[in-house]
């Protein structure tokens, strides 16, 4: 009795819970869901159109992290403050959110404009078997070029659509993200093979898709958010002056900056794990692309928790209920686990026949069947450091939850998977097991941080009391 009372919270607790984490999860699942469809589509057409649609996501997802990094500092401070009935701190971390999106936009697209077919290059290596390395290529450079238009209003979304759900509107995105992944779908169905009149584009049609439905997205959040003032009362002359008070800047740099730079080298980290994967050939990048295609929907369950996790902690913690917050990080990382271990089990199901869906060799099928097995075995332990990393950032941890998670796969990840790479010739299936399993060493660095309760803290209080 015990046991569950410290691990499982009451009925409330999980409607509680449920009311966070629902809206979200329905926002990324139906996002997620309309990619792999969009996925599916350019998957029909071949599997080089396959590959460089794959290459340039890997290098798009860099941004979008670094975009969730920038602004997840400021984002800490506006779930605590809102949590504290502070307005005007909330306004400010939207002021700040704006500045940070601006920096690393122009930033990202520099990047991609001078350098974007250097890092496409570094994915293609021929094995012999399926897939033409200048076909891949050309169709990656296409897909990147319009994908550029994506990247504005996707971080100017990411700024509006985190303070919402921090200061508790979780129901406004999802109904953004439906529409803009309707929309998306449609635009696909025309666009990649031509229907009603239009011209069958192929990766370009895909490209225009997901450009046209983020503007949907961004327009539905923009006008929603200005026309609600008396509910967000943080956007009334948010836009008047974008000064912030130094002091408050100040603390959200530091706190900030190491999950930039977190988010960032993870991303980054995670580009060079696949170019690893990469040199076992063109093969592996599209068995992996139909892989992570599935994994995202199912990836759903932890990242939404860990989403939430990061705002009922902080709200408990801006609020001043420390021991509140730190009973909720036990039941609520518990929650995550059991959950993703039905996730993991519906996933394992769906191994041998989601592969089926692409237009591939079946040499490629098979291996995206074995890497989704051993995704699904593992999303229980993918839970457990989420819901880990998560606790510690809602706290303010941030320089750790930054050893945690990026110096991790920096020390440990990638070195592993440099060496199986480069020296070894250790099949696809194994080495990508074996860089996967060591994982387990960051659940137990995660569980002793989580436990000594160094994240628990007043951050709102504490910058109150010094204004």
């Amino acid at each position: 009795m015990q046991l569950r009372k410290k691990f499982f919270g009451t009925k409330d607790f999980y409607l509680m819970v449920l009311a966070v984490v629902v809206p979200i999860m329905i926002q990324n699942g139906i996002t997620n869901f309309v990619s792999l469809l969009d996925n599916i589509m350019v998957g029909r057409v071949g599997t080089d159109q396959m590959s460089g649609v794959a290459v340039v996501n890997q290098l798009i997802f860099v941004y979008n992290l670094c975009i969730f990094g920038g602004i997840a500092g400021a984002g800490i401070f506006t779930a605590q403050f809102y949590g504290s009935g502070n307005v005007e701190g909330v306004r400010s971390t939207f002021r700040f959110k704006i500045w940070t999106i601006i920096l690393l936009c122009i930033l990202g697209i520099s990047v991609f404009v001078f350098q974007g077919d250097h890092l496409i290059r570094m994915y293609l290596h021929q094995d012999g078997g399926s897939g033409d390395i200048e076909a891949t290529f050309r169709y990656a450079r296409v897909y990147l070029h319009i994908m550029y238009l994506d990247m504005i209003p996707f971080a100017i979304t990411q700024a509006y659509a985190g303070t919402l759900r921090e200061t508790g509107e979780t129901m406004l995105p999802m109904k953004a993200g439906i529409a803009a992944v309707c929309v998306n779908l449609v635009f696909n169905y025309i666009l990649i093979y031509g229907k009603f009149g239009a011209p069958a584009m192929g990766v370009a049609g895909a490209a225009i898709a997901t450009v046209l439905s983020r503007f949907v997205e961004l327009g539905i959040i923009v006008v929603w958010t200005h026309s609600h003032t008396q509910k967000n009362a943080f956007i009334v002359g948010a836009f008047r002056s974008l000064k912030i008070p130094a002091a408050l800047a100040g603390k959200i740099i530091v706190k900030g900056l190491p999950l930039l730079v977190n988010e960032t080298l993870w991303a980054a980290g995670m580009a060079v794990m696949m170019q690893n994967y990469s040199l076992r050939g063109l093969s592996v990048i599209a068995a992996l692309n139909i892989s992570s295609t599935i994994s995202n929907v199912f990836n759903i369950v932890f990242i939404a928790m860990g989403n939430a996790i990061a705002i009922i902690l902080g709200q408990q913690l801006g609020a001043g209920k420390l021991d509140t917050a730190r009973d909720y990080a036990r039941k609520l990382i518990c929650f995550c686990v059991l959950c993703c271990i039905a996730s993991g089990i519906l996933m394992s199901f769906a191994a041998p026949f989601f592969p089926l869906m692409y237009k591939t060799e079946e040499s490629v099928r098979h291996l995206a069947t074995g890497i989704i097995l051993i995704s699904a075995v593992c999303m229980p332990m993918y839970a457990f450091e989420n819901g880990c990393y998560f606790t510690l950032r809602s706290g303010g941890k941030t320089f750790i939850t930054f050893l945690f998670d990026s110096v991790f796969v920096w020390v440990f990840s990638i070195p592993l998977a440099f060496v199986i790479g480069h020296y070894t010739d250790l099949p696809i299936m194994q080495f990508y097991l074996c860089c996967q399993m060591i994982e387990l060493v960051k659940c137990l660095i995660g569980y002793i941080l989580v436990r000594k309760g160094i994240w628990v803290q007043n951050l709102a209080e504490a910058t109150e009391s010094k204004s």
